[in-house]
């Protein structure tokens, strides 16, 4: 367990180290008014207190992906702690931070609007109808897998649409009333549920001291299927809120309308991001022991939510164990609804719509939720449905995550320069390569070209759409005469 402790420690540390150099990059004005006092209309402009902000964020961000992400990623052996401590400092909270500063600068903009100032009209509207699908996808999963779980372990014999009814509902309520009414009183106490379970986790490690792959028993793949699962780049699809999510940039503009001081970042955005970190990490080490030889229990072949319960069955008591299941619950429900909001949001900055009245929201709610419930509808009728849904969402997840990590990069070269734009272009050009060879490495069952294409021809093709983004970047920045030198007066965001 000595690499779970050190791994540990490095993400702590990583918060006050390079979470505070990446603060004083951007440059955080405690004196500067922000949109939630400028702009407040009671109903998505809200201003809350900084422990209850960083309480929703964590839980918004969090959801079940670093729980079933992580514990699907620790498959892969002791590479996964690896990711999720330098993917967690270097690339997520690098990237959840500077997203949600630079719409707290620009009156609490949507992600969408942000891809548009720095990337272009057109990388806009792409990037609109991109986003905005996702947001349903992720509102799709979010409503499968708490009725799965709860229908399984508390209502076995119901109808499974009936849960689906209930959360349907409960996340139309959520997206219309004011962010304060629902979401701003229970996501805190959600929060704190699911920090709780990682702690009681914590805790079981120093009772029943488990066997922990350690690091330097080497990084090789310990996938059951390696063969068709490369590390490279398939356990860097499967553990995404653990590490970078592009989600995450899109739940962090609903949390700059409600932040009275932008040294509140820091906590809010980037802690928000290490905290979920802590948490996939000790997912992730838990996970590892249960797949290794020394496990009490045969997990082969389990789904990712199968796991959480053998988990938490095996090292709790029947309470406890009952309440770390609801946990899972919870954190799926809260960031379905506010994927969900969040798509409202984005629709209505489209149309320059007005939210402050109730009919304006509902005009733009309904037909979002109509789509949703048609794509869950197939997702329960058909078996292998939520599968494919779910492989979608994974990867559509990471490729908004690179291409928000390109805009930051080019807000930092137009407006901080003097090479600092590589802490965000290092990890845009990693996740392009991601992103760019899953498709064509991994296998037809995954949603890639794996299965006729040898390895070697798809890495090559990652590799050239990387260098593709590259040069596109360089370009750019030329065309735009940004250059790479300093021009902090050129930005929009003053």
């Amino acid at each position: 367990m000595i690499t779970f402790f050190i791994a540990l420690a490095v993400l702590i540390l990583g918060y006050f180290v390079y979470g505070t150099l990446v603060e004083k990059l951007f440059g955080a004005d405690p004196q500067r008014a922000t949109p939630a006092t400028t702009m407040a209309d009671g109903v998505d402009y809200v201003p809350m207190k900084p422990w209850r902000i960083f309480l929703i964020q964590f839980l918004n961000i969090a959801g079940v992906g670093p729980i079933i992400g992580a514990i699907m990623g620790a498959q892969f052996g002791t590479a996964s702690f690896l990711w999720i401590v330098l993917g967690s400092i270097f690339a997520g909270a690098v990237h959840d931070y500077l997203a949600g500063m630079i719409s707290l600068r620009d009156k609490g903009c949507s992600l969408p609007e942000i891809h548009g100032t720095y990337l272009g009209k057109g990388a806009k509207q792409i990037m609109r109808g991109f986003t905005v699908l996702l947001m349903i996808l992720v509102g799709v999963v979010f409503v499968n897998t708490p009725a799965t779980l709860l229908n399984a372990h508390f209502t076995q014999g119901w109808n499974p649409y009936i849960w689906i009814g209930i959360i349907l509902a409960y996340y139309l309520i959520a997206t219309l009333l004011p962010i304060d009414k629902v979401i701003g009183k229970i996501y805190p106490i959600f929060g704190i549920l699911l920090l709780g379970m990682a702690v009681a986790i914590f805790i079981a490690f120093l009772i029943y001291k488990p066997e922990i792959p350690e690091l330097w028993s080497g990084l090789q793949n310990r996938h059951p299927d390696a063969a068709n699962n490369p590390i490279f780049p398939m356990m860097f699809i499967s553990i995404a809120c653990g590490a970078i999510s592009g989600f995450h940039a899109t739940q962090s503009p609903l949390m700059a309308r409600c932040m009275v001081n932008e040294k509140q970042g820091r906590p809010i955005f980037y802690g928000a991001m290490i905290t979920e970190g802590v948490v996939a990490l000790i997912w992730a080490a838990a996970a590892a022991y249960f797949f290794g030889p020394d496990s009490v229990v045969d997990v082969t072949g389990k789904s990712g939510a199968a796991i959480v319960g053998i988990i938490a069955n095996t090292w709790f008591t029947p309470v406890i164990a009952t309440i770390t299941i609801l946990g899972v619950i919870s954190a799926a429900v809260t960031s379905g609804d506010t994927a969900l909001r969040s798509a409202r949001l984005i629709i209505a900055d489209f149309m320059h719509y007005d939210q402050k009245p109730i009919k304006n929201r509902l005009i733009v709610a309904v037909p979002m939720f109509i789509v949703t419930a048609i794509i869950l509808v197939y997702s329960i009728s058909d078996a292998k449905g939520f599968q494919v849904i779910w492989r979608y969402f994974a990867w559509a997840n990471q490729v908004l995550a690179t291409v928000t990590l390109w805009a930051i990069s080019v807000y930092l070269a137009k407006n901080k320069g003097k090479l600092w734009y590589l802490i965000t272009l290092i990890p845009a050009l990693f996740m392009t390569m991601v992103t760019g060879s899953f498709l064509f490495v991994a296998k037809a069952g995954d949603g890639g070209l794996g299965s006729i294409l040898p390895r070697p021809v798809g890495y090559g093709i990652g590799a050239a759409i990387t260098i593709l983004g590259l040069v596109l970047f360089v370009r750019f920045l030329k065309k735009k005469n940004m250059g790479f030198a300093s021009q902090r007066n050129q930005s929009k965001i003053k």
